[in-house]
Formats: structure tokens, sequence, C-alpha cells
């Protein structure tokens, strides 16, 4: 049996789904430490899959997501489902997110593909093939 995978989307279509959708929520599923210093989009969530001190999966993630939609991910076929965008730094942690929220039942999951950072180039920077900083949408560090 397959398991249900998140949608890919680049981070501007993401932007532009956050625009259309007042509904529509962004997480960024990073560590405390990535969100926090690295910087993350402008009006990101902070849900982290993995995290500092175990770095083991987040026993609430799903439980912390249904929080921050206050229930509405409960939509029929008929009803608009809200959707939710995940984003980590490349796009890998995001994918198993992402199957852990379609699996419990959630409907509407969309990961950003290339992550806030993008993927590594030949000099193992990040940063500069791709990701949601690289595209010049909205972030802010803290």
């Amino acid at each position: 049996m397959s398991h249900p995978l998140p949608k890919g989307l680049t981070p501007q279509q993401a932007y532009k789904l956050l625009q259309d959708d007042p509904q529509a929520l962004l997480v960024d599923i990073r560590s405390t430490m990535e969100y926090l210093f690295v910087g993350h989009p402008a009006g990101a969530v902070h849900v982290p899959w993995i995290d500092e001190p175990d770095w083991t999966v987040n026993p609430d993630f799903v439980t912390d997501i249904r929080k921050l939609l206050l229930g509405g991910v409960i939509c029929t076929e008929e009803s608009h489902c809200a959707p939710v965008i995940l984003i980590c730094r490349s796009g890998k942690r995001s994918l198993e997110a992402g199957r852990a929220l379609l699996e419990s039942g959630f409907h509407q999951v969309f990961h950003v593909d290339e992550g806030f950072e993008g993927e590594l180039d030949e000099q193992h920077h990040r940063g500069t093939l791709g990701g949601w900083r690289f595209r010049g949408l909205p972030w802010e560090q803290c």
C-alpha cells in the first residue's frame, strides 16, 4: 500500500496560496535553533517535527497542528479544508511530517519542495540553489 504524500509546492506557489486563502497555515517544522537563528518565513508558525535535546519525532506534532487550526481539519468533500503548508530546511522533513498529517485525516497538506534554505551547492552552502529566502519571499530572523 502506498502512503500518501503532501503535494509539493515551489516557494512562490506556497506564498501565493497563503495570499489567496486566509485560512491557509504555514508551519515551519525545523528545530527551534534553525527557526530562531537561520530565520523563517514571515507569518509562519513554529511546530518542530524533530527538535533538541533528544532529536526524536515530536509526539505531539499532529495534535499541535490540530490546535492551530482549531479543529478546522474536520471537513467534508463539500466544505473547504484549511490548507496546511509545511516548510523545513530543504524539503525532506516536511515530506515525512506531511505524511503523518495525511495519515491522521488531514486533507489539504502541502510542503515547500525547496524548503527555506534549499539544497547544498558545490561548496556545501545552502541558500544559493533555491529555497524560500533565495526566492526573495518575506522572511525574518530573531
